[in-house]
């Protein structure tokens, strides 16, 4: 370990030794980088996403309550629901005359258990597929949900009302005459057999099954966005960094721990995942034509050369914005985007620069290259120095 990284830890040590955070010093410090080193990113993404208060005397019993919280969330969305359909078809009451699988009534809870089943199995088809160049999220978590894995509790959980509903799905087939043909789900020819949705044997947990839980309960809490593809691109890194936190103690809790941290973030950038709010002030569009007139104050003749070619923003830097750059680079890149990120005191400004860097960075290119090329440039970036990115969106930044 050279002396200046050891120096720069040391530096992080003693502005969170103090009694108070000195927020503004720990920002300073984070936008540079985190080391991984004893849990330090782990715990300066809670403060800098406002998880953990700046007073370190309240810490403890607020991840506390908060983690008793999450609890809570399990037993009455994941838990209870499964009891309750475990126990459907055994006890006749619960199919009653007035609520009943096909009650259109949108308060059934029936109604609400089908429609949660649409979301779960987008979230599923979407977590699975979690930086497939890595084994992480496939391998089984140190730290399985003792709630969910109890065998005590004889409940249907998320994974067993996936695997039904596909099954389900898969296996009822209708002709165009209206016959319904079973076939077999075991049969090899089937199309999206069920050996693409292998889990882990009973008593372990996979990590892209708690992120998928994490989501799950998001959607179930907040209705009014609910799940939206891409959501699962901003949990994937939270939760990673959390889960693979050198302090056993903090690792152990980082299903809640990412839950809220996500929340809060979400609570930040949802307005990006709200369609009717594009064209509002707070929405994505906004965002997006702010990358082209920061362009055009910064490089006018890049931002004329795109304008040309009728390259829209909308066709790379929605997902730039949207996804904060998480599929545009490799996990530990995305994550040493993210302490710039988080750092930054207008939190999301600093993005707008760091898509600017990324034109400018390849503008000589840009410059020279036709529609088709120009467009193949953005939607796969080619430069993969996250570090030069970030000093010129500073440099950007500090010519303002």
């Amino acid at each position: 370990m050279s002396s200046l990284h050891k120096s720069r830890i040391a530096e992080f040590r003693d502005v969170l030794g103090e009694a108070e955070v000195a927020l503004p010093k720990l920002r300073a410090l984070c936008f540079s980088g985190i080391p991984f080193d004893g849990g330090l990113r782990c715990l300066c993404w809670k403060i800098l996403l406002n998880y953990l208060p700046v007073d370190k005397a309240v810490w403890s019993s607020l991840l506390k309550k908060q983690r008793e919280l999450y609890s809570q969330f399990l037993k009455e969305m994941i838990i209870q629901p499964g009891i309750a359909k475990a126990n459907l078809g055994v006890s006749r009451e619960d199919v009653t005359l007035e609520d009943h699988p096909l009650n259109p009534n949108p308060d059934s809870r029936w109604n609400t258990y089908f429609k949660d089943n649409e979301v779960l199995l987008q979230i599923d088809k979407d977590v699975r597929r979690l930086y497939p160049d890595m084994a992480f999220f496939q391998r089984p978590t140190e730290y399985p949900c003792l709630l969910i894995l109890d065998p005590q509790n004889d409940f249907e959980t998320l994974r067993k009302r996936v695997e039904q509903t596909t099954l389900k799905s898969q296996t009822v087939a209708r002709n165009r005459s209206g016959v319904t043909n079973v076939s077999s789900p075991l049969k090899p020819s089937a199309p999206h057999s069920l050996s693409e949705y292998e889990v882990l044997p009973n008593g372990c947990e996979a990590h892209w099954e708690v992120v998928e839980r994490i989501l799950f309960i998001y959607a179930k809490l907040n209705p009014g966005i609910a799940y939206v593809q891409g959501m699962n691109e901003i949990v994937g890194p939270l939760y990673y960094t959390f889960a693979t936190d050198p302090n056993s103690e903090w690792k152990e809790h980082a299903e809640a721990d990412t839950f809220f941290c996500f929340t809060n973030l979400m609570a930040e950038i949802r307005d990006n995942f709200i369609k009717s709010l594009d064209d509002s002030q707070c929405g994505i569009t906004y965002k997006m034509e702010k990358v082209y007139s920061t362009l055009k104050e910064k490089d006018v003749e890049l931002y004329l050369k795109l304008q040309e070619q009728n390259i829209k923003p909308q066709f790379f830097a929605f997902r730039w914005l949207t996804l904060l750059l998480s599929q545009e680079f490799l996990l530990p890149d995305v994550i040493r985007i993210w302490d710039s990120l988080f750092a930054d005191d207008n939190r999301f400004d600093f993005l707008l620069l760091v898509c600017c860097a990324m034109l400018t960075l390849i503008r000589d290119q840009l410059l020279e290259g036709d529609f088709t090329l120009n467009m193949r440039l953005l939607q796969d970036y080619p430069i993969s120095d996250v570090h030069l990115i970030l000093k010129k969106a500073k440099e950007l930044q500090d010519s303002k």
